[in-house]
């Protein structure tokens, strides 16, 4: 049975007042060390301290932070990977009074997610399915950890696991429409993303993901009408992802709409500037438009960038 005395940090994290519910969690465990329930709970609430911001799919997460999420400072992954190694420390250390439950186990995966460990956080989140096949985002992830293991098929059956637990869930279908065109399989990943944004018109919070992915699927089968037509929709729900402003500046310049092209590259390298092929892309239009100065100074940008070691990357696009 949980312990009553944690009943204060458990408030605190209910509330979202997660400093407070570490506080009082580590106040507990001056005098608990060898309890098991203080160490889990603290486990997830410094899981809870950076799963909005970093972990792709979270109740908290943004567009913005997950498709931008390329700029990121060493500094910000720093503090991203120590919060995680020490949520994992905490599960180890209750684990020695007390065997975790399935609920823990998936919070042990996505930790393992966060540092990009797939074949750990495949491993626990199929013993925590094992013991609670129910669990809707457990299969989420368990499908996000197939497909960055490149298992599309296996990627496909628990996301279609999640759907049947959550019918209509627009990220879970988004995600067999990724696997799908993963696969070279362009009609049923047209399908699935076209479901997927039906699907969202059933609720009040939208998600530009499957507007951009059913885009980029156009665009690669030089259909740049109809893409322009889901990323000005996917603009329109989050105007700050990158990835769509680039999107569409490539579907304009397929157009020949040079300076709508322009426009929307530089939007695009405003919002993630640190990418080289942006600023490749950028200065393919200048030149184009005769803006030869400005071209050039793309360009060199470009391969300044690409001279650079890349930062860590922080979700699993």
């Amino acid at each position: 049975m949980p312990d009553p005395a944690l009943a204060q940090a458990r408030a605190f994290l209910k509330q979202g007042k997660l400093t407070e519910a570490e506080a009082a969690t580590r106040k507990h465990l001056e005098a608990h060390q060898d309890s098991a329930d203080p160490h889990f709970l603290l486990g997830f609430i410094l899981f809870r301290e950076v799963q909005g911001k970093w972990l792709e799919g979270a109740k908290e997460d943004s567009a913005e932070l997950r498709y931008n999420s390329r700029n990121l400072s060493g500094s910000l992954v720093e503090y991203r990977d120590q919060k995680v190694k020490e949520s994992l420390a905490e599960f180890t250390a209750g684990a020695k009074y007390h065997a975790p439950n399935a609920f823990d186990l998936k919070i042990v995966a996505l930790d393992y997610l966060l540092l990009k460990d797939y074949l750990d956080a495949d491993h626990w989140l199929r013993r925590s399915l094992q013991w609670d096949p129910h669990d809707s985002q457990a299969w989420y992830y368990f499908g996000r950890t197939k497909y960055s293991e490149s298992q599309f098929p296996q990627a496909i059956e628990a996301f279609t696991e999640c759907l049947k637990l959550e019918p209509h869930n627009p990220k879970a279908e988004s995600n067999v429409g990724l696997s799908y065109e993963a696969l070279g399989k362009r009609d049923q990943a047209v399908q699935a993303f076209e479901n997927a944004i039906a699907w969202e018109a059933e609720s009040t919070v939208k998600d530009p993901e499957p507007f951009i992915e059913l885009a980029h699927l156009y665009l690669n089968q030089n259909q740049p009408e109809k893409a322009v037509l889901y990323l000005t929709q996917s603009i329109d729900i989050s105007p700050n992802v990158s990835k769509a402003h680039q999107e569409l500046g490539r579907a304009y310049s397929l157009l020949h709409r040079l300076p709508e092209a322009q426009a929307e590259l530089e939007k695009a390298v405003a919002l993630e500037g640190a990418t080289a092929s942006l600023h490749c892309l950028l200065g393919k239009i200048y030149r184009q438009e005769s803006m030869l100065p400005k071209a050039k100074a793309e360009f060199e940008r470009c391969e300044a960038l690409e001279q650079t070691p890349s930062r860590s990357s922080s979700t699993d696009e």
